[in-house]
């Protein structure tokens, strides 16, 4: 008879096969991304929510739509313009006449996965409306509070070169985000590759590899990796850095330091280990901590993750 301590090891390896396998789903289409192909994974499995912050035309929606595709789960895409209202997003109450009463009509915000494309364009009303959907997974409308699936997971992104008629994210909208990602440029030979798959008919479509129940079985798993308490006390140390760089205004608040820990469980489980390493912590630092400062020198947002390696570059490693 197969022992307790089998089982889980063989559930943990039939795991890491069906991870490995999203990441080969959507690596076959995001040619050069599997940085941040894992990065994203990294916040759809820690619980977390991301940004996608880049120039018009690398990949952004993209990205956010072979995530959703890979799961079969309720997916919805929102385009943001100005004139979005809140209730376009969460839904309104429609009276009913032939009940004689009002009948609520769910918005978009109720699925499992959301695609907030160019958020920054919505008013900042319209983005508010999404704080408390990302933050307590619920939403309130008309006085009554109506929870959100188990599933959960925004994906927003925004062109950060662009400023006509856009409306920048505020640090309360900002923190809300597990992670800011930033696509950049392919090389040249993946570009070419890009272009010869263009000609396949077919060639950027994925199919479902993973259920909800796949979803929050890993998520599950995600709360049980080992963060050993020098782990913590690193995490911390770097926090506390970023309050005390001169190149800093507004350093990183506790909810970073938990977000980071999160992320480092959800990547450690992706690379096949249940527990943190020190480099799990480095990698991610830049990208769930990058949005979440204000640089004394206001610049490009993505120089922000430059900062906190900079930053990170001198805490020390533990061992």
């Amino acid at each position: 008879m197969t022992n307790s301590v089998d089982l889980l090891k063989s559930k943990g390896e039939g795991l890491k096969d069906r991870l490995s396998v999203l990441l080969d789903n959507m690596n076959s289409v995001l040619i050069g991304q599997s940085r941040s192909v894992r990065l994203a994974a990294t916040a759809f499995f820690a619980g977390g929510h991301v940004l996608l912050e880049d120039v018009p035309g690398v990949g952004k929606t993209l990205l956010a739509k072979t995530l959703a595709h890979s799961v079969c789960a309720g997916f919805k895409r929102v385009q943001c313009t100005p004139d979005l209202l809140p209730s376009d997003i969460s839904g309104v109450n429609i009276f009913d006449q032939k009940e004689s009463c009002f009948s609520f009509v769910p918005g978009p915000i109720f699925t499992n996965i959301l695609l907030a494309d160019e958020i920054n364009r919505a008013t900042p009303r319209t983005q508010s409306s999404l704080l408390e959907a990302m933050e307590e997974g619920q939403v309130t409308s008309d006085g009554e509070t109506r929870q959100l699936p188990e599933l959960f997971f925004v994906i927003a992104t925004q062109n950060p070169v662009e400023y006509h008629g856009t409306f920048p994210l505020p640090e309360a909208q900002l923190d809300r985000f597990m992670l800011s990602l930033s696509l950049g440029y392919p090389s040249a030979e993946q570009e070419v590759d890009m272009l010869e798959r263009t000609l396949a008919e077919g060639a950027f479509a994925v199919k479902p590899v993973l259920s909800v129940a796949d979803v929050l079985e890993v998520r599950a798993r995600v709360r049980q990796v080992f963060v050993e308490k020098s782990i913590q006390q690193y995490i911390v140390a770097i926090v506390n850095a970023t309050r005390a760089s001169d190149q800093v205004i507004l350093g990183v608040s506790p909810r970073g330091s938990q977000l980071l820990m999160k992320a480092s469980q959800a990547h450690a489980l992706i690379a096949g280990r249940d527990f943190v390493q020190p480099e799990d912590v480095k990698l991610l630092a830049p990208s769930v901590f990058g949005h979440r400062i204000i640089p004394k020198q206001r610049g490009n947002k993505v120089s922000h993750g430059e900062i906190i390696e900079e930053i990170a570059a001198g805490v020390k490693v533990p061992i």
